[in-house]
Protein backbone atom coordinates (compact mmCIF):
# COMPACT_ATOMS: atom_id res chain seq x y z
CA UNK A 1 0.00 0.00 0.00
CA UNK A 2 1.34 2.95 -1.14
CA UNK A 3 1.72 6.18 0.91
CA UNK A 4 1.07 10.00 0.09
CA UNK A 5 1.86 12.80 2.11
CA UNK A 6 0.47 15.94 1.33
CA UNK A 7 0.72 19.60 2.70
CA UNK A 8 -2.01 22.14 3.40
CA UNK A 9 -4.88 19.66 4.23
CA UNK A 10 -7.05 21.91 6.67
CA UNK A 11 -9.54 23.24 3.64
CA UNK A 12 -9.74 23.43 0.02
CA UNK A 13 -7.65 21.68 -2.70
CA UNK A 14 -5.36 19.97 -0.05
CA UNK A 15 -8.58 18.79 1.96
CA UNK A 16 -9.89 17.17 -0.81
CA UNK A 17 -7.27 15.38 -2.49
CA UNK A 18 -6.53 13.89 1.27
CA UNK A 19 -10.09 12.81 0.97
CA UNK A 20 -9.31 11.46 -2.27
CA UNK A 21 -6.20 9.32 -1.83
CA UNK A 22 -7.77 7.78 0.94
CA UNK A 23 -11.01 6.99 -0.60
CA UNK A 24 -8.54 5.26 -3.48
CA UNK A 25 -6.80 2.83 -0.38
CA UNK A 26 -4.06 4.96 -0.21
CA UNK A 27 -2.42 5.53 3.38
CA UNK A 28 -2.61 9.24 3.87
CA UNK A 29 -0.25 11.49 5.63
CA UNK A 30 -2.65 14.60 6.06
CA UNK A 31 -0.50 17.85 7.42
CA UNK A 32 -1.74 20.88 8.74
CA UNK A 33 0.06 24.13 10.71
CA UNK A 34 -2.71 23.64 13.27
CA UNK A 35 -3.82 19.67 13.00
CA UNK A 36 -7.62 19.13 12.91
CA UNK A 37 -7.94 15.75 13.07
CA UNK A 38 -12.05 15.67 12.89
CA UNK A 39 -11.95 16.75 9.54
CA UNK A 40 -11.06 13.49 8.13
CA UNK A 41 -12.49 10.50 8.71
CA UNK A 42 -10.94 8.02 11.14
CA UNK A 43 -8.93 5.42 9.75
CA UNK A 44 -5.92 3.25 10.20
CA UNK A 45 -4.60 5.07 6.54
CA UNK A 46 -4.94 7.91 7.48
CA UNK A 47 -2.72 10.80 10.23
CA UNK A 48 -2.64 14.01 10.55
CA UNK A 49 0.22 16.17 11.48
CA UNK A 50 1.54 19.27 12.55
CA UNK A 51 3.42 21.30 9.25
CA UNK A 52 4.74 24.42 8.90
CA UNK A 53 6.09 24.34 5.97
CA UNK A 54 7.99 27.86 6.58
CA UNK A 55 9.56 26.16 10.01
CA UNK A 56 12.90 23.64 8.71
CA UNK A 57 12.00 22.19 12.91
CA UNK A 58 8.42 21.37 11.92
CA UNK A 59 9.58 20.13 8.54
CA UNK A 60 12.26 17.82 10.36
CA UNK A 61 9.76 16.50 12.57
CA UNK A 62 7.03 15.79 10.16
CA UNK A 63 8.99 13.82 7.77
CA UNK A 64 10.11 11.80 10.91
CA UNK A 65 6.50 11.36 12.07
CA UNK A 66 5.52 10.29 8.49
CA UNK A 67 7.90 7.68 7.71
CA UNK A 68 8.75 6.32 4.43
CA UNK A 69 6.48 7.50 1.72
CA UNK A 70 5.75 6.94 -2.03
CA UNK A 71 4.28 10.61 -2.60
CA UNK A 72 4.91 14.01 -1.62
CA UNK A 73 2.42 16.42 -3.00
CA UNK A 74 3.29 20.17 -2.25
CA UNK A 75 -0.12 21.56 -1.57
CA UNK A 76 0.34 24.72 1.04
CA UNK A 77 -0.06 27.36 -0.39
CA UNK A 78 -1.13 31.48 0.59
CA UNK A 79 -2.41 34.23 -2.07
CA UNK A 80 -2.41 37.79 -1.89
CA UNK A 81 -4.45 39.86 -4.43
CA UNK A 82 -3.57 43.87 -4.54
CA UNK A 83 -1.53 46.49 -6.77
CA UNK A 84 2.14 45.17 -6.59
CA UNK A 85 3.20 49.17 -5.89
CA UNK A 86 1.35 48.79 -2.71
CA UNK A 87 2.61 45.31 -1.69
CA UNK A 88 5.17 45.18 0.89
CA UNK A 89 8.21 43.67 0.31
CA UNK A 90 7.83 42.01 4.09
CA UNK A 91 4.65 40.24 3.13
CA UNK A 92 6.18 39.54 -0.71
CA UNK A 93 8.71 37.52 1.38
CA UNK A 94 5.87 36.19 3.64
CA UNK A 95 4.33 34.91 0.30
CA UNK A 96 7.19 33.36 -1.08
CA UNK A 97 8.54 31.89 2.09
CA UNK A 98 4.72 29.74 1.50
CA UNK A 99 4.57 29.15 -1.76
CA UNK A 100 7.87 29.06 -3.35
CA UNK A 101 10.85 28.13 -0.40
CA UNK A 102 8.34 25.44 1.47
CA UNK A 103 8.09 23.99 -1.56
CA UNK A 104 11.54 23.51 -1.67
CA UNK A 105 12.49 22.50 1.62
CA UNK A 106 9.77 19.90 1.44
CA UNK A 107 10.98 18.59 -1.58
CA UNK A 108 14.91 18.88 -0.01
CA UNK A 109 13.76 16.68 3.18
CA UNK A 110 12.17 13.93 0.61
CA UNK A 111 14.71 13.19 -1.98
CA UNK A 112 17.23 11.86 -0.21
CA UNK A 113 14.99 8.55 0.72
CA UNK A 114 13.43 8.78 -2.90
CA UNK A 115 17.03 8.50 -4.34
CA UNK A 116 17.86 6.09 -2.24
CA UNK A 117 15.28 3.61 -2.87
CA UNK A 118 15.22 4.94 -6.57
CA UNK A 119 11.49 5.68 -6.77
CA UNK A 120 9.17 8.53 -5.27
CA UNK A 121 6.79 10.56 -7.11
CA UNK A 122 6.60 14.92 -6.03
CA UNK A 123 3.37 16.45 -7.59
CA UNK A 124 4.26 20.64 -6.66
CA UNK A 125 0.63 22.26 -6.63
CA UNK A 126 0.87 26.03 -8.67
CA UNK A 127 -1.87 28.29 -10.39
CA UNK A 128 -3.35 28.62 -13.53
CA UNK A 129 -1.78 32.46 -13.24
CA UNK A 130 1.32 30.95 -14.36
CA UNK A 131 -0.59 29.76 -18.03
CA UNK A 132 -1.69 33.69 -18.82
CA UNK A 133 -1.18 36.68 -16.76
CA UNK A 134 -3.94 37.86 -14.49
CA UNK A 135 -3.51 41.31 -13.44
CA UNK A 136 -3.42 41.86 -9.43
CA UNK A 137 -1.60 38.93 -8.71
CA UNK A 138 1.88 39.94 -9.20
CA UNK A 139 3.72 38.51 -6.06
CA UNK A 140 1.08 35.65 -6.24
CA UNK A 141 2.40 34.78 -9.59
CA UNK A 142 5.97 35.26 -9.59
CA UNK A 143 5.85 32.78 -5.92
CA UNK A 144 4.29 30.29 -8.28
CA UNK A 145 6.26 30.35 -11.32
CA UNK A 146 9.27 29.87 -9.57
CA UNK A 147 8.10 26.98 -8.57
CA UNK A 148 7.24 26.28 -12.19
CA UNK A 149 10.84 26.93 -12.65
CA UNK A 150 12.41 24.75 -10.55
CA UNK A 151 10.20 21.81 -10.98
CA UNK A 152 10.78 22.22 -14.58
CA UNK A 153 14.66 21.91 -13.92
CA UNK A 154 14.91 19.27 -10.89
CA UNK A 155 12.47 17.21 -13.19
CA UNK A 156 15.46 16.32 -15.52
CA UNK A 157 17.80 15.63 -12.59
CA UNK A 158 15.58 13.62 -10.22
CA UNK A 159 14.32 11.37 -13.41
CA UNK A 160 17.86 9.86 -13.45
CA UNK A 161 17.32 8.31 -10.10
CA UNK A 162 13.95 6.69 -10.42
CA UNK A 163 11.96 10.21 -9.63
CA UNK A 164 8.94 11.78 -10.99
CA UNK A 165 8.56 15.61 -10.54
CA UNK A 166 4.71 16.96 -11.90
CA UNK A 167 3.15 20.45 -11.86
CA UNK A 168 -0.45 20.54 -11.07
CA UNK A 169 -2.08 23.61 -12.22
CA UNK A 170 -5.27 24.44 -10.83
CA UNK A 171 -7.64 27.42 -12.15
CA UNK A 172 -10.16 29.84 -10.31
CA UNK A 173 -11.71 27.84 -7.29
CA UNK A 174 -14.79 30.49 -5.82
CA UNK A 175 -16.01 27.38 -3.38
CA UNK A 176 -12.21 27.08 -1.67
CA UNK A 177 -11.23 29.70 1.49
CA UNK A 178 -8.45 31.37 -0.47
CA UNK A 179 -10.08 34.69 -0.37
CA UNK A 180 -11.34 34.28 3.27
CA UNK A 181 -7.67 33.15 4.27
CA UNK A 182 -5.99 35.71 3.16
CA UNK A 183 -8.16 38.68 3.32
CA UNK A 184 -6.28 40.30 6.75
CA UNK A 185 -3.45 39.91 4.53
CA UNK A 186 -4.62 41.39 1.80
CA UNK A 187 -6.40 44.23 3.61
CA UNK A 188 -4.89 47.97 1.94
CA UNK A 189 -3.65 46.57 -1.17
CA UNK A 190 -5.69 48.73 -3.98
CA UNK A 191 -5.01 52.40 -3.59
CA UNK A 192 -7.58 54.62 -4.20
CA UNK A 193 -5.56 55.16 -7.53
CA UNK A 194 -6.32 51.91 -8.50
CA UNK A 195 -9.87 51.36 -7.59
CA UNK A 196 -11.17 52.52 -10.96
CA UNK A 197 -9.10 49.64 -12.86
CA UNK A 198 -9.77 46.73 -9.73
CA UNK A 199 -13.13 47.54 -9.60
CA UNK A 200 -14.29 45.63 -12.71
CA UNK A 201 -11.56 43.30 -12.09
CA UNK A 202 -13.31 42.32 -9.11
CA UNK A 203 -16.70 42.02 -10.41
CA UNK A 204 -15.71 39.88 -13.19
CA UNK A 205 -14.08 37.48 -10.16
CA UNK A 206 -17.56 37.67 -8.66
CA UNK A 207 -19.08 36.15 -11.47
CA UNK A 208 -16.85 33.72 -13.34
CA UNK A 209 -17.78 31.34 -16.36
CA UNK A 210 -15.75 28.30 -16.06
CA UNK A 211 -13.82 27.48 -12.82
CA UNK A 212 -11.86 25.26 -10.45
CA UNK A 213 -13.58 22.93 -7.54
CA UNK A 214 -11.78 20.58 -5.21
CA UNK A 215 -12.45 17.25 -6.68
CA UNK A 216 -11.43 18.72 -9.81
CA UNK A 217 -7.80 19.36 -8.20
CA UNK A 218 -8.02 16.40 -5.89
CA UNK A 219 -8.79 14.39 -8.92
CA UNK A 220 -5.84 16.02 -11.43
CA UNK A 221 -3.11 15.87 -8.34
CA UNK A 222 -3.86 11.74 -8.22
CA UNK A 223 -3.42 11.48 -12.02
CA UNK A 224 -0.28 13.27 -11.93
CA UNK A 225 0.82 10.94 -8.78
CA UNK A 226 -0.12 8.35 -10.63
CA UNK A 227 1.17 8.84 -14.14
CA UNK A 228 4.42 6.80 -15.31
CA UNK A 229 4.59 8.69 -18.43
CA UNK A 230 7.58 12.11 -18.84
CA UNK A 231 4.49 14.72 -18.79
CA UNK A 232 5.37 17.43 -16.53
CA UNK A 233 1.93 19.98 -16.81
CA UNK A 234 -1.72 18.94 -15.43
CA UNK A 235 -3.68 21.74 -15.80
CA UNK A 236 -6.69 21.00 -13.33
CA UNK A 237 -10.56 22.62 -13.49
CA UNK A 238 -12.16 23.79 -16.53
CA UNK A 239 -11.01 27.27 -17.07
CA UNK A 240 -7.23 26.45 -16.43
CA UNK A 241 -7.82 23.07 -18.75
CA UNK A 242 -8.49 25.98 -21.65
CA UNK A 243 -5.88 27.87 -20.89
CA UNK A 244 -3.15 25.00 -20.99
CA UNK A 245 -5.25 24.04 -24.34
CA UNK A 246 -4.59 27.66 -25.74
CA UNK A 247 -0.78 26.96 -25.22
CA UNK A 248 -1.07 23.69 -26.96
CA UNK A 249 -0.69 21.82 -23.98
CA UNK A 250 -2.74 18.45 -22.66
Amino acid sequence: MKTVLITGCSSGYGLATAHHFHAMGWQVVATMRQPRAELLPRSERLRVIALDVTDPDSIAAAIRAAGPIDVLVNNAGIGVVGAFEATPLALAREVFDTNTFGVMALMQAVIPQFRERGAGVIVNVTSSATLAAFPLAGVYTASKTAVEGLTSSVAHELAAFGIRVKLVQPGYGPSTRFAANGGQRMQGLIPDAYKPFADPIFTAFANPGAVTTEADVAETVWQAANDATERLHFAAGADAVALAQALGRP
